[in-house]
């Protein structure tokens, strides 16, 4: 016969892993206390135990009267989003440059044309935005490129990291863009993924970061 412990275990495993699969996507609300344990083949008292653990790690939420809520589908991107909460420009600065520069030089090594594609239409869209100067159009316009960029790159795991980390990423494109500094057309960063030139993409990334945490207060 399995443990207590044991069974809350196999409980939580299942529950997240509805989560994460997406079967319950963020936003939506997970079926009743009943309803599980008749899923789980478990006691209502397990599956109670079960979901206040994942309310606890910030995947779920209850709600008075209303029901419990998937709130997010990553317990990394939780404990980041805590972790960045009140973190200084600087470091998120610090951790998209070690994060982009080598998206960048992947994205040049193993970029398909249909990458190239959607690189120059979403660049096309960053500086049409960031031309009628509107903040919003402005920071998800350019947050999409990146995405791309990092996509590009063929690693999973380094899009993983990046995708747990958009949040913190916007945040610090909308302090740029805020900011009296000049816009840095992508352009170049683009043409050097499709030309396959890893070194200038790097470069071109590393460029403009630099800048941005130069002129930071100390």
């Amino acid at each position: 016969m399995a443990s207590r412990t044991g069974l809350i275990d196999q409980a939580v495993t299942a529950l997240r892993g509805s989560i994460v699969s997406g079967e319950w996507p963020v936003g939506s609300r997970i079926p009743t206390e009943a309803d599980l344990a008749q899923l789980l083949g478990v006691g209502r008292n397990t599956v109670r135990e079960a979901v206040q653990s994942l309310v606890h790690s910030g995947l779920l939420a209850r709600r008075q009267g209303s029901g419990t809520y998937v709130l997010s589908s990553s317990e990394l991107t939780v404990a980041l989003g805590r972790q960045m909460a009140d973190v200084h420009q600087q470091y998120i600065l610090e951790v998209r440059r070690s994060l982009e520069v080598e998206a960048a030089r992947l994205a040049a090594r193993r970029r398909t044309d249909r990458d190239v594609t959607m690189l120059r239409t979403l660049n096309d869209r960053r500086m049409a935005s960031f031309a009628a100067g509107k903040v919003d159009a402005m920071v998800v316009s350019d947050l999409a490129l990146h995405r791309a960029i990092v996509a590009a790159a063929r690693n999973p795991l380094l899009l993983d990291l990046y995708e747990n980390l958009v949040d913190a990423i916007g945040d610090s494109i909308r302090a740029n863009v805020q900011t009296d500094h000049p816009d840095h057309t992508h352009d170049d960063l683009v043409e050097a993924i499709a030309d396959r030139d890893e070194d200038r993409a790097a470069l071109e990334i590393s460029r403009y970061l630099e800048e941005y945490l130069a002129t930071l207060p100390t």
